[in-house]
C-alpha cells in the first residue's frame, strides 16, 4: 500500500533529479509554485494530503520522465530519503525575521530546495550572490547550514553579528571572549570579533559545487 511519504518523497526526488527545488518543479509543471511545498502536504485539519494526479502528471511531462521511473523514485528504499529544508538568497539573510537568537531559521520568506541525508531538522539553505567569496563559493552556489552541528577549527561557517551582519568565513580560533576569522577571498580582510558581538555562528555542511 502506497503511503503519502512515499509519492511526497518521490516527487522530492524527481525535482532533486531535475536539479530543482520543488517549487520549481512545480513551476516548471505551469502549476503555483507552492503546489508541491511542505504545507501543501497536510490539510488545514492536520491529515495528510495527496497530490493530484493531474499535478504529479505534469510534472512528469515537465521533466521527460516516465511512469515506471516514477514509480521506482517510490519504491527504491536503497537511496537515501531526499528531504526538503528551507532556503533563502544570502543577500537577504541579514534582514530581520529570518532565524531566531541560535540562528535557526523562522518566518515567513523561506522557500525550498531538496537535499538527500539530512540529519539536522534545522539545517537550511542559502543562495550565494555575487562574486565576493570567490574561489570557495560562486553566484548562485548554494550552500547548507547547519545549526545544530558542533563547530571546530578550520570549519566554513556563517556568523550573525548583533548589528545585522552575516558573513561567511573559516573559523581560524574560538574563545570564550572572541573568534578569529579568516576570508574567503584574499581580497577582503579577516575579521576578529568579541564573543558579545556574535548572535550565532553555524557549521557549513555541503556546497553544490
Amino acid at each position: 500500500m502506497l503511503t503519502h511519504s512515499q509519492i511526497w518523497n518521490a516527487l522530492d526526488r524527481l525535482a532533486a533529479r531535475a536539479k530543482l527545488t520543488p517549487s520549481g518543479l512545480a513551476k516548471k509543471a505551469g502549476l503555483d509554485p507552492t503546489t508541491f511545498n511542505k504545507s501543501k502536504r497536510i490539510t488545514p485539519e492536520g491529515r495528510p494530503r495527496w497530490p493530484s494526479t493531474e499535478s504529479v502528471a505534469k510534472a512528469l511531462a515537465a521533466t521527460s520522465t516516465k511512469v515506471d521511473t516514477f514509480v521506482s523514485l517510490i519504491t527504491d528504499g536503497g537511496k537515501p530519503t531526499i528531504q526538503s529544508v528551507p532556503v533563502i538568497g544570502f543577500a537577504e539573510a541579514g534582514g530581520g525575521g529570518y532565524f531566531d537568537d541560535a540562528g535557526f531559521p523562522v518566518g515567513k520568506g523561506w522557500e525550498e530546495i531538496s537535499f538527500p541525508q539530512v540529519t539536522d531538522e534545522h539545517a537550511y539553505a542559502l543562495e550565494i550572490s555575487g562574486d565576493s567569496m570567490k574561489p570557495a563559493y560562486r553566484d548562485g552556489d548554494i550552500i547548507i547550514v547547519s545549526p545544530g552541528s558542533p563547530v571546530r577549527r578550520g570549519d566554513r561557517v556563517v556568523v550573525k553579528t548583533r548589528n545585522g551582519e552575516v558573513m561567511v568565513k573559516e573559523l581560524r580560533r574560538k574563545t570564550t571572549k572572541s573568534v578569529e576569522l579568516k576570508s574567503l577571498n584574499a581580497e577582503h580582510r579577516d575579521r576578529t570579533l568579541q564573543m558579545a558581538d556574535v548572535v550565532w555562528i553555524s557549521r557549513i555542511v555541503w556546497a553544490s559545487q
